[in-house]
């Protein structure tokens, strides 16, 4: 998303709920990240990060080797289209876009074009709890789909302390728990994916530094590597990809 927040009430820099658990991180390792990514849906599956881009004739879907940062493969998106997240599901990669209430599939080995699909309102963030598509629209919202028919089963309310948490951006599933970027923050709202309650925050300002902050914009991207319990970051236009430990504040 570019541009201010649209939510009435909502304050960047306070997320709702803060007396919840809160988790700091440390950096275990920095990697080379495209500046002209405009990162708007990250994941790793099988060895490599694959990446959505937004921006319109800037849009694009990509698999990316994650020690060097080189696109290995990528497949841009018509210059009406504005991309937004992306998931890997077996073999199809599936991404939303922003405005034009459109979703493609494409081959995840070729990134070859097999077939549409259609949801009402924009489309922001997607992840996969192992039975469902999970999409987030930027509302305080998250929308289960079926994965065959990518139709829209039941909406879960996300609440911090019973504060409804809106600007719910990326997406990813770690450890039975949705992660989700709070759109215009350097906050990650960690959920519950039956309840919608958020359990934590993860703090992650500070983590690009200052010198890069200039021509980077805002926090969006999670990837969770299972096999090697690896939590990567990163964020529009920011040159650099971060794997990062987490830990409670204060310690």
């Amino acid at each position: 998303m570019i541009g201010p927040s649209r939510v009435a009430g909502f304050v960047p820099s306070q997320p709702a709920g803060a007396s919840l658990p809160a988790f700091t991180y440390t950096v275990v390792r920095s990697y080379p990240h495209d500046p002209a990514a405009f990162t708007q849906g990250l994941q790793w599956v099988d060895g490599f990060l694959y990446e959505g881009t937004g921006n319109h004739g800037a849009s694009s879907i990509r698999k990316v080797q994650l020690e060097t940062g080189e696109v290995l493969q990528k497949r841009d998106l018509a210059e009406q289209y504005f991309g937004e997240g992306i998931v890997v599901q077996a073999d199809e990669l599936v991404q939303l876009t922003y405005k034009t209430e459109i979703g493609f599939v494409y081959d995840r080995a070729t990134f070859a074009p097999k077939r549409t699909f259609r949801y009402q309102g924009e489309g922001w963030g997607l992840t996969t709890d192992g039975t469902h598509l999970v999409m987030s629209d930027g509302t305080d919202r998250l929308r289960l789909l079926d994965p065959g028919s990518l139709k829209e089963v039941r909406r879960v309310p996300v609440t911090a302390n019973g504060t409804p948490v809106n600007n719910l951006n990326e997406l990813e599933w770690v450890k039975g728990e949705i992660f989700a970027n709070i759109w215009m923050t350097d906050y990650v709202a960690r959920i519950d994916p039956g309840s919608g309650r958020v359990t934590g925050w993860l703090d992650l300002r500070g983590l690009l530094p200052a010198r890069d902050r200039a021509k980077a914009d805002v926090l969006n991207g999670i990837a969770y590597d299972a096999a090697g319990d690896r939590l990567f970051v990163t964020g529009k236009w920011w040159p650099r990809l971060f794997e990062i430990k987490l830990m409670p504040r204060g310690k």
